[in-house]
């Protein structure tokens, strides 16, 4: 008898696809849309899972892009602490849809508002990017500098972009209801004072991602129209809830409403991929635990398992060392130039 499930791939079956399958590679788990090769550009962002995925991808012979890279002489532990060489811009986390949506829309018009500035003690800081300058600068009009020039360079590296990857973290966010732009962090957590009159927390619906990414590929085929768009879902779950619900049910609820939406938007279109990253560390059949004991952090085991599917999926096992004569994949120098301008210009007075 003749049925739909009849001549299904063995990748449609739990027992072929799982039980029986080599679940240290998964084979059909991930077949991508598209490649990424060591001449592929390309450029990372999200929350902090997608670190790792830059990571690898330079182990591998990648281009990953870098547009802000740490000052000479910056020991590495400074430069993270500081957000150089996290995620292919010095942007900081960026946990929502809805944080990567207004992001790309100021870099397509590079004009920051004061407005958006926070106290830090006798400090300021920039309330999209608060932890980047842990210290604080000195002044407002400083900090203005700071993102025009971080916007400058972000625009630009995206012209270049090949593959752009963004990680999607969290559905819990807050706003300022004046001006509809919404934060990273609560303010008064990094800096700024929380207002109950002007800031709300908001916890985005289904519906609600699902057109912030229309929005993020919209705006980055705006800078490069043959570029695609990759995308995960953070395992690592919520450090806090600002919802009622215990912060188990509650990240259970961001995590199924982020992959869904990613599923649903992925199903949309053909030029936007998803790797299943959530599901291999959340799995019990991926074997594991792939959480270190304080059942958050990604272990090292994880991330490697993660990233091992990833790379083998695209041939990366034993990539090609990087072409030394490619030119660096930083901005363009008369744009450095400008931006270093600008600088310059502020210090002076």
């Amino acid at each position: 008898m003749s049925h739909p499930y009849r001549d299904l791939p063995t990748r449609a079956f739990w027992r072929t696809a799982v039980t029986d399958a080599d679940r240290t590679q998964f084979p059909g788990l991930y077949a991508p849309r598209f490649g990424i090769d060591p001449t592929t550009r390309v450029a990372t962002a999200g929350s902090c899972f997608a670190q790792h995925i830059g990571t690898y991808l330079r182990a591998a012979g990648c281009k990953v892009l870098d547009c802000e890279k740490a000052p000479r002489g910056m020991t590495e532990k400074t430069a993270k602490r500081f957000g150089y060489g996290l995620f292919s811009a010095r942007y900081g986390n960026v946990y929502t849809a809805r944080q990567m949506r207004q992001l790309l829309q100021d870099a397509v018009a590079p004009d920051p508002s004061k407005d958006h500035v926070w106290p830090l003690g006798d400090r300021f800081v920039d309330a999209f990017r608060p932890t980047v300058e842990p210290e604080g600068l000195d002044s407002v009009e400083e900090v203005l500098l700071h993102r025009r020039h971080h916007l400058l360079r972000l625009g630009n590296m995206l012209k270049k972009t090949d593959v752009f990857v963004f990680t999607l973290g969290l559905t819990e966010t807050w706003e300022d209801v004046q001006t509809g732009r919404v934060f990273p962090l609560s303010p008064g957590v990094a800096g700024g004072t929380f207002d109950p009159d002007r800031h709300r927390f908001y916890n985005q619906t289904h519906a609600d991602v699902l057109a912030d990414l229309a929005q993020i590929r919209d705006l980055l085929r705006q800078f490069n129209p043959a570029m695609e768009l990759l995308l995960t879902v953070s395992p690592v779950p919520l450090t806090a809830t600002a919802t009622p619900e215990h912060v188990l049910s509650a990240t259970t609820y961001s995590k199924a409403t982020l992959r869904s939406a990613a599923g649903a938007f992925v199903a949309a279109t053909d030029d936007v991929d998803y790797f299943p990253s959530y599901e291999i560390i959340t799995a019990p059949a991926s074997g594991g635990p792939w959480f270190a004991p304080n059942m958050r952090s990604v272990s090292a085991e994880g991330v490697e398992k993660v990233m091992g599917i990833f790379l083998a999926a695209h041939g990366l096992f034993d990539p090609a060392p990087p072409d030394e004569s490619t030119p660096d994949d930083d901005p363009d120098e008369d744009d450095d130039l400008v931006c270093d301008e600008l600088l310059l210009q502020a210090f002076a007075k």
